[in-house]
């Protein structure tokens, strides 16, 4: 196996002297993944390499130092690598561990920094706990399969992730392999020690040579934010935050327009990467209308508020999920990116309604809310009266009528007065009646006779 990652670089090498001799100058693309392998490093990547072609470049440099993170990432990057019709090298700066050896082994050259290391790829949780036999098994045959294309030693690449067996010489039963530069040039995971790129090139004499970084664009940078796992949940709960409060303090409006601005926030960028659908937007706008209908036009919480808030929920957890290809006309989700984006979605609803709990009450007592939410107040200055709630203990009482009623006016009983009103004909001011029912605020009465 060593034998054939050897030939892997000797091909590439000359491959990059063909092009210096032949050429008018060789290029090399430089891109760095210096962060956790998530959905931002799939795009830094992707972007790397489509770049690198269009500029037909000889040679793709990855600059690589992660601790790990999510697999699917990882996978996805790997593909990338793997797929590439451009050679692409790796220097590892610090650190490739779990995930970031996944893609360390797609390149088809490995170097690496003096103190650095490669291997630890046991699939963990968010709490570092090692997590079931499934995904463990997954990613050691991806492991093996990544090795073995790229003529590198599948048993060791499988024991970076769980060992099942002993390796002689590399590693006892049940131990994870993690090695160190000596120890990766040794086992064939790695060309040689640098201190640089540029050192790589010095000594394989790569010279003269034009050197080209990565650089991202501003939409692309912003893009790249707010895709972050934790923006993404950030977003979710500001969403479900801004609902609740326009639920509290239905009219006023900028709690929706909130929740407005954290959903484009949160589905542009998912959407300009592929990920987001416009089913899943739209499904998003439904279950908004809904709810927005539950508070204005039909109060209380029903079947349109249930409604809004299910089509939000599945609308947010969908646009996370990167659909299977090759699945018929309607593309089923990645299982294990569905598991992940359901837990996301549930941790910042839960945060949400922590938060809430926490401090809704002092935030809608707070000034702001009390500046923005409906406080006309209806005087008797201004025309404003109560109407008054009558005693039914009143029909059957006698009075004076002090005004004529045609058919409406005033009465007196026992000093009070009260509006009154008359079923048919008049009466005439002085005279006396008798309540014969209410109607709202209002006695009914007749001639006393």
């Amino acid at each position: 196996m060593k034998k054939g990652f050897r030939m892997s670089l000797i091909l590439s090498v000359l491959f990059f002297l063909f092009n210096w001799v032949f050429a008018q100058q060789p290029k090399v693309y430089v891109y760095k993944i210096h962060e956790e392998i998530a959905p931002p490093a799939v795009k830094t990547t992707r972007d790397a390499l489509k770049k690198a072609d269009s500029l037909q470049c000889d040679l793709i440099i990855l600059h690589l130092d992660t601790y790990g993170g999510m697999v699917d990432a990882a996978d996805e990057i790997r593909t990338l690598i793997l797929n590439s019709s451009i050679p692409v090298w790796v220097f590892i700066e610090n650190n490739a561990a779990s995930a970031g050896a996944f893609i360390a082994i797609a390149c088809d050259s490995i170097f690496m920094k003096p103190g650095s290391t490669i291997g630890a790829s046991t699939v963990v949780n968010q709490q570092g706990e090692k997590v079931g036999e499934k995904y463990q098994s997954f990613m050691r045959s991806r492991m093996r399969s990544t090795a073995e294309q790229n003529g590198r030693n599948p048993d060791i690449a499988e024991a970076m992730v769980e060992a099942q067996k002993t390796i002689p010489g590399v590693v006892d039963s049940g131990k994870v392999v993690s090695l160190t530069v000596k120890e990766a040039i040794q086992l064939g995971f790695c060309e040689g020690e640098f201190s640089s790129i540029q050192a790589i090139f010095d000594y394989y004499g790569l010279k003269p040579v034009e050197i080209i970084y990565h650089k991202e664009t501003v939409l692309s940078s912003i893009i790249r934010f707010f895709m972050k796992p934790a923006i993404s949940g950030l977003l979710i709960t500001i969403i479900v935050l801004a609902i609740f409060f326009e639920l509290k303090t239905p009219g006023v409006g900028i709690p929706t327009a909130v929740a407005i601005l954290a959903a484009i926030l949160y589905f542009v960028p998912l959407y300009l990467e592929g990920l987001a659908a416009n089913w899943e937007i739209i499904l998003f706008i439904i279950g908004l209308i809904l709810l927005m209908l539950e508070i204005f036009v039909i109060p209380g919480f029903g079947v349109a508020g249930i409604l809004g808030g299910l089509c939000i929920f599945f609308s947010l957890v969908f646009a996370l999920v990167k659909a299977v290809p090759d699945t018929g006309p309607l593309p089923l989700p990645d299982t294990d990116s569905l598991l992940k984006a359901v837990l996301t979605v549930i941790i910042s609803i839960l945060g949400a309604f922590g938060l809430i709990v926490l401090f809704g009450r002092s935030v809608m007592h707070s000034g702001f809310f009390h500046k923005v939410e409906v406080a006309t107040t209806e005087s008797k200055q201004e025309g404003w009266v109560a109407l008054p709630v009558l005693d039914h203990s009143l029909i059957g009482k006698q009075g004076v009528a002090i005004s004529t009623l045609r058919p409406v006016g005033n009465i007196e009983i026992d000093n009070e007065v009260y509006e009154a009103s008359v079923p048919v004909g008049y009466i005439d001011k002085g005279e006396a009646v008798v309540v014969t029912g209410i109607d709202n605020s209002v006695l009914i009465v007749k001639k006393l006779n």
